[in-house]
């Protein structure tokens, strides 16, 4: 049980990390807390569920639905990655040297505006994904783990994989490294900042929307709402593990996911939402900064 619950909570801590991981690079960046980015992860849940229904209309799926999927996956992630970069062009760069509550609130209306957006051009009602994968999977003692739960584990470790890569070893990823720790020294010596704050939008962008693909695959319903509770969980991760700090929005995530499955199951299903806060006022007050976050100080 204690480990079907764990399996379970990895499925949803991978998840949340990827999610976290936007949040989390954003901050490190800009200090801004794009609450307009859970809305990047509902809109790719829902244009996952219309690019798939499209390969179902012209037969793809019944060709090869895993090559449905990866083409899903691919179409969603240029489509989300395309709205985060206008997003960050029209609602935050204007606003970049405004006083910090400026873009707070910029966020704030970009999230109430693809709520709506969505809710007018799809609907109100829940959208349901076109292929479920069943329950079919791995047996292991009285574990079952689904092939799409192994494709969701799978997925996100080599998405925090190869992000970790990415920051530590190319020139764009030092770059990013480099802007989060002084942007004005970073432009001194030839860094376009700009664009490095577009390339940062881009793959927070991308990565909420593979978890939008996934989320809506796993649970088979999707709503315009969605984007606004797993916002909230991610950026609780983000801070559970030290905002700014990409490796500790990966360990929130987890941390998160295990917290909420194994309480739905231990305690009950009813509050699986309250446990990532309480963990959350616990961690703050016994450690302000999150679990590898470090204190800094204020910058005037």
């Amino acid at each position: 049980m204690l480990l079907q619950q764990l399996i379970n909570g990895l499925t949803l801590g991978g998840v949340y990390a990827i999610i976290a991981i936007g949040y989390t690079m954003v901050y490190g960046i800009l200090e801004l807390i794009n609450f307009a980015h859970g809305e990047i992860y509902m809109l790719g849940a829902y244009l996952g569920i219309i690019f798939l229904s499209f390969f179902t209309v012209i037969g793809l799926t019944a060709v090869s639905l895993p090559l449905a999927f990866i083409l899903t996956i691919i179409l969603t992630v240029i489509f989300c990655s395309a709205y985060g970069f206008t997003i960050e062009k029209v609602a935050y760069r204007p606003l970049r040297n405004a006083p910090r509550l400026s873009p707070l609130i910029s966020a704030i209306g970009v999230s109430i505006f693809l709520q709506n957006y969505v809710m007018l051009t799809q609907g109100a009602t829940d959208k349901v994904f076109p292929h479920r994968f069943g329950e079919s999977g791995i047996q292991f003692m009285d574990v079952n783990i689904t092939y799409l739960q192994v494709i969701i584990i799978s997925v996100s470790g080599l998405l925090m994989f190869s992000l970790h890569l990415f920051i530590q070893k190319t020139r764009i990823g030092k770059a990013m490294r480099a802007t989060a720790q002084d942007k004005t020294m970073a432009a001194l010596v030839g860094i376009n900042v700009d664009s490095i704050i577009s390339v940062t939008f881009l793959i927070g962008a991308g990565l909420a929307a593979v978890a939008g693909v996934m989320v809506a695959s796993y649970y088979g319903l999707v709503n315009y709402f969605i984007g606004y509770i797993a916002g909230i969980k991610a950026f609780t991760a983000a801070v559970l593990g030290g905002i700014g700090n990409i490796p500790g929005a990966m360990l929130g995530g987890i941390i998160l996911g295990l917290m909420e499955s194994i309480g739905a199951a231990y305690i009950s299903s009813e509050y699986k939402d309250a446990y990532a806060f309480v963990m959350l006022i616990i961690i703050l007050l016994i450690k302000p900064t999150g679990i590898l976050g470090k204190a800094t100080e204020e910058k005037v």
